[in-house]
């Protein structure tokens, strides 16, 4: 998966195609990223100890195919390249050529 923690993503297909967020957590395991302010869901919370009961909204997994990575250079939504460089491998923005950290 080329997108990490922290990452600046857009979401290209469904009602929220052309949202940006910055990416929370990853599960690599299914595939699924989970974006900040975006795919928002209501759950339904029972009351425990001194946690009142309510309904909270929450950030759900997205499909990681449905979003691109927004180059910090030149704000472009890209695709991701890797390349070595001396011992290191880093990723690089397609379309601007410079290095993503």
């Amino acid at each position: 998966m080329n997108i990490r923690i922290n990452d600046t993503v857009q979401i290209i297909t469904g009602k929220q195609r052309g949202s940006k967020g910055v990416v929370e957590k990853i599960i690599p395991q299914e595939g699924r990223i989970v974006v900040g302010g975006l795919n928002l869901v209501k759950k339904h919370r029972k009351a425990q100890g001194n946690r009142p009961a309510g309904r909270i909204e929450m950030s759900a997994p997205i499909d990681a195919s449905n979003v691109m990575v927004v180059c910090p250079h030149c704000s472009m939504k890209t695709r991701i390249g890797y390349r070595v460089e001396g011992e290191n491998k880093v990723r690089f923005c397609k379309q601007c050529k410079k290095e993503i950290k």
